[in-house]
C-alpha cells in the first residue's frame, strides 16, 4: 500500500480551498458584527444623545471604539462557521469525493484550512495587542465620564476602590503614576469597627507627605446627619500611590509586555496575580483556538451527501466547536478563582480538543 506522507494537497487545491475558507469567514464575520453592531448602537444611543452636545459625531466614535471588540470577540465563531460552510458546499459538489478518488487524505483535506487559520491567529494577536486593547480603554474611560468629555490625561483608571484600615476609599477616575498620581471625584467612607461614622468627600487630591491632600472636602456626619465644609485637608495617611494605581489592572485594556510587567510588580509587592496570569497565557491561546476550528468543523466534509447526514455533521461540528468555546470559558473562570493553575487554565481547553478534533477526524474518516 502506497501512502501519501505530503502535508499538503496540489498546490491548485491549496490555494482554492484556502481563498474559499478564507472569503466565507470574512462574510460572515461582516454579517455578524454589522448586525451585532447595529443592535449596540440600538441600546447605547440614548446615553450617548443623554449628554449635552453630543450627536452624529460622538455615535460614529462610539462605533469606532465598540467594532474591534465585536471583531475580535466574534472571530472565532466566524472561523468555526467559515469552516462548516466552506466544508458543507465542498462536499454538496462532490469535490470531497473527487479529491479522496485522486488519493488525498482528510489531513491533507484540512490542512488548507490549517495554515490559513495560522495567519488568522497572527493577525487575531497583532489586532488585539494594537488596537482592542486601546479601543477597550478607551471605550471605559468615555463611559466613566458618560459620553462626556473625555479627561486630556492619558492612562487614565476609572472607579478604582482600596481599604486602608477600616476606611473605604473610592476614586472616580486615578491619573498619573508614582507621586504625579491625582485622584479626582473622591469619597472616603471613614468606618470604626466595621461602623460608618462619616463620609468624607472632594473633587481632587494629589500626594503630599505620606498622605493626600483632598481639595473642596465636605464631611457628612452619619450620626448628627450634618454636613460640613472642610476646604483643603489631609486625608488617608499612609496610602501609596501604587495601592491605586495597581489596585485595578484590567487584562482586556493591556498588550501581552504592559501586562506581564504589571503582573512581575503585583507579585514583588505580595498581590495575588493568579488572575492575570491565566488571562495573560488566555492572550496567546485565544486566538491559537483558530487553528482547532478546520479540525472540529472537518467532519462536515466527509461522508456521502446523499446519505443524508449531511446537516447531522455540519451540526456535530458546530456543536464541537460551540463546546470549546464553554470550556475555555470555564476553564478560564477556573482559573481566575484559583481552582486551576494559571497555565492550565489557558492551554487545557485547546489540548482537549486537539484530541478530540483528531479523534474524531481518524475514526470517521481515515
Amino acid at each position: 500500500m502506497n501512502l501519501n506522507l505530503q502535508f499538503f494537497p496540489s498546490r491548485t487545491i491549496t490555494f482554492y480551498m484556502a481563498r474559499m475558507f478564507l472569503v466565507r469567514c470574512v462574510a460572515v464575520l461582516a454579517a455578524l458584527v454589522l448586525v451585532l453592531q447595529t443592535l449596540d448602537l440600538l441600546g447605547e444611543s440614548g446615553q450617548i444623545l443623554a449628554y449635552p452636545g453630543n450627536g452624529d459625531a460622538q455615535l460614529w466614535h462610539y462605533v469606532a471604539l465598540r467594532f474591534p471588540q465585536l471583531v475580535a470577540r466574534f472571530l472565532p465563531f466566524s472561523v468555526l462557521l467559515g469552516t462548516l460552510i466552506t466544508f458543507v458546499t465542498l462536499n454538496q459538489n462532490s469535490e470531497v469525493i473527487s479529491m479522496k478518488a485522486a488519493g488525498i487524505s482528510a489531513h491533507q483535506i484540512i490542512a488548507p484550512l490549517v495554515i490559513a487559520s495560522v495567519g488568522i491567529a497572527a493577525l487575531t494577536f497583532i489586532f488585539q495587542e494594537l488596537i482592542v486593547t486601546r479601543s477597550t480603554a478607551a471605550l471605559r474611560v468615555w463611559e466613566a465620564v458618560d459620553y462626556g468629555p473625555i479627561p486630556p490625561e492619558q492612562g487614565v483608571i476609572t472607579d478604582v476602590w482600596i481599604k486602608h484600615d477600616d476606611d473605604l476609599i473610592n476614586a472616580g477616575q486615578v491619573f498619573g503614576t508614582g507621586p504625579a498620581t491625582r485622584l479626582r471625584n473622591v469619597l472616603i467612607y471613614d468606618r470604626t469597627g466595621g461602623t460608618l461614622e462619616a463620609t468624607i468627600s472632594g473633587s481632587q487630591a494629589r500626594r503630599q507627605g505620606d498622605g493626600w491632600l483632598l481639595e473642596n472636602a465636605r464631611r457628612f456626619d452619619v450620626i448628627s446627619g450634618r454636613q460640613s465644609q472642610l476646604g483643603s485637608v489631609i486625608v488617608a495617611q499612609g496610602v501609596t500611590p501604587d495601592q491605586f494605581t495597581m489596585s485595578t489592572v484590567n487584562a482586556d485594556e493591556r498588550d501581552f509586555a504592559s501586562l506581564r510587567s504589571a503582573i512581575h510588580e503585583l507579585s514583588v509587592s505580595g498581590r495575588p496575580t493568579a488572575t492575570l496570569e491565566a488571562d495573560l497565557w488566555h492572550k496567546i491561546s485565544a486566538p491559537i483556538s483558530a487553528l482547532l476550528m478546520p479540525l472540529l468543523g472537518g467532519i462536515a466534509a466527509f461522508g456521502l451527501a446523499r446519505s443524508g447526514r449531511l446537516l447531522l455533521r455540519a451540526i456535530l461540528g458546530m456543536a464541537l466547536g460551540f463546546a470549546y468555546f464553554v470550556i475555555d470559558n470555564f476553564a478560564l473562570a477556573m482559573g481566575n478563582f484559583g481552582a486551576y493553575p494559571p497555565w492550565l487554565a489557558a492551554w487545557a481547553p485547546v489540548a482537549l480538543f486537539l484530541l478530540i478534533g483528531e479523534t474524531v477526524l481518524i475514526r470517521t474518516e481515515e
